[in-house]
């Protein structure tokens, strides 16, 4: 082969390698390998972050002196643009360029030429991405903390209507004491309140500005990292450049919550499942929530909560897979990092819909009342008040429980809760009960009775939904 032949294949053979790094290289990427790790398809919903952390870079390296202003506003100029065509659907996207990073810089380098090329001056993709997706993430936590907002407070409205709604409380799933249906909205209410602390912890963390650290190293060029730092909205830059690149525990502990979250919900869905079933009857969905079957007319299926609990497994099995992808990593980037976006991304979406979801259905619960009060009046839910009375009297707990067992058993076998027992036949188990034990067996008595801070009492319900909500709304 004469040497102008050659120099013409080599020169027709870099002309298809990857403009980013191609000239090491000396063939073409497989068709296939190119497909295998490109990541374009899904990190392209990175692109308003890569965007703005470019814009942010390219300004601070106008600030230090390696970019002109004139180079500086053909930069931003092309970025807008290239962001405009996004948002359109009239960007062309290319698996050959590989990821969402060099889509946008070679279309700028077509855009605005060579001094597109100066935008990558002292970074490196390794902290691009680290900070795009950390940009992109803090922005979905502030969306995903108004969605959690906005359920606790349509949860804690409906806990201040339904502060005086009866209903037993279980334990085993076993009628054990009377509560309100506003006592245990709360319930679930401190539950997402621990989680939006959790929440708020995360965005925390993950609030530093890995943008600078380059590849692993840092870089030679004069930058200023507190610049992009303050200019992006973070706390401030990250302390180490090997870690900057290569952890994604922020990723991992934002589905850490979303598992938690989601496992909460789980819980509530499970007993809206049940409380809607023809075997409860204590509440009521709309229909909007619910379908119906192909071949049983008289079926309303609740799929919402359903749903809502089946999800919950895959959120869980994104967390295993993040923890799974960052446990042999060495320092520093591994392309075994381009793993942790597909299911942080699905995370994201999947929390965000239950979310949504749960917002719209809680408050449009109907609680069956009367249903709920006869469910508390079965399964001797006011044994406890009866034990209670009696230590009341001088005789001491553990006899207390004896005595009540016996009324119990003795309440099975006549089909009789102890509020429909007479006082003769109280007073058969002890002398120490009087006519005034009739006003600690009812329901009302007993929830009445729990009157202190976190108890069931009505009166504490109505103002722990006060505190609740001004909590959520002072956010």
């Amino acid at each position: 082969m004469s040497s102008s032949k050659k120099s013409s294949t080599d020169q027709s053979q870099h002309t298809h390698l990857n403009q980013s790094w191609g000239g090491r290289f000396n063939e073409p990427v497989d068709a296939f390998v190119a497909r295998f790790t490109a990541s374009v398809n899904f990190d392209r919903r990175l692109f308003r972050h890569d965007i703005q952390g470019s814009i942010a870079h390219a300004s601070m390296l106008c600030e230090v002196g390696v970019l002109t202003d004139i180079e500086l506003e053909a930069i931003i100029g092309g970025l807008e643009a290239i962001a405009s065509e996004i948002e359109s659907g009239e960007f062309a996207w290319s698996i050959a360029l590989e990821d969402v990073h060099m889509n946008i810089e070679a279309a700028l380098t077509a855009r605005i030429g060579d001094i597109g090329k100066k935008l990558h001056t002292g970074r490196s993709r390794n902290d691009q991405v680290a900070t795009d997706i950390r940009l992109w993430l803090r922005d979905e936590i502030d969306a995903i903390g108004l969605l959690l907002s906005a359920l606790q407070t349509g949860m804690i409205e409906l806990a201040s209507i339904e502060s005086d709604t009866i209903m037993p409380g279980f334990t085993h799933l076993q009628t054990a004491q009377p509560v309100t249906f506003g006592h245990h909205l709360l319930a679930w209410n401190e539950m997402l309140e621990r989680d939006f602390g959790r929440l708020q912890d995360c965005r925390k963390r993950l609030n530093h500005c890995p943008l600078g650290a380059a590849a692993l190293a840092g870089t030679t060029y004069p930058i200023d990292r507190n610049h992009t730092s303050t200019s992006l909205n973070f706390d401030k830059p990250t302390e180490n450049s090997l870690d900057s690149v290569s952890d994604r525990d922020f990723a991992i502990e934002f589905c850490a919550f979303a598992s938690i979250l989601l496992t909460h919900m789980s819980r509530m869905s499970e007993e809206l499942i049940l409380w809607t079933s023809a075997q409860f009857q204590f509440i009521d969905l709309p229909d909007r929530f619910c379908t119906g079957s192909s071949i049983m007319p008289q079926k309303k299926n609740p799929d919402v909560p359903e749903l809502v609990r089946g999800k919950t497994g895959r959120v869980n099995g994104h967390l295993v897979s993040l923890l799974t992808l960052m446990k042999s990593q060495p320092l520093a980037y591994n392309k075994d990092n381009q793993e942790d976006k597909e299911p942080l991304f699905d995370t994201v979406d999947t929390v965000r819909d239950c979310l949504r979801a749960f917002a719209d259905m809680i408050p449009a619960i109907e609680a069956n009342k009367t249903t709920m009060y006869e469910a508390a009046k079965r399964g001797f839910s006011t044994a406890t008040d009866l034990a209670d009375y009696l230590v009341g009297t001088g005789i001491p707990f553990r006899d207390a429980h004896e005595i009540v067992g016996k009324a119990v058993a003795y309440g099975i076998a006549e089909q009789k809760d102890l509020s429909d027992m007479s006082l003769e036949e109280l007073v058969q188990f002890s002398d120490q009960i009087k006519n005034d034990v009739f006003s600690v067996l009812t329901l009302e008595g007993s929830v009445a009775a729990r009157d202190h801070i976190g108890g069931t009492a009505p009166v504490q319900v109505k103002a722990a939904a006060a505190r609740a909500l001004e909590k959520v709304s002072s956010r």
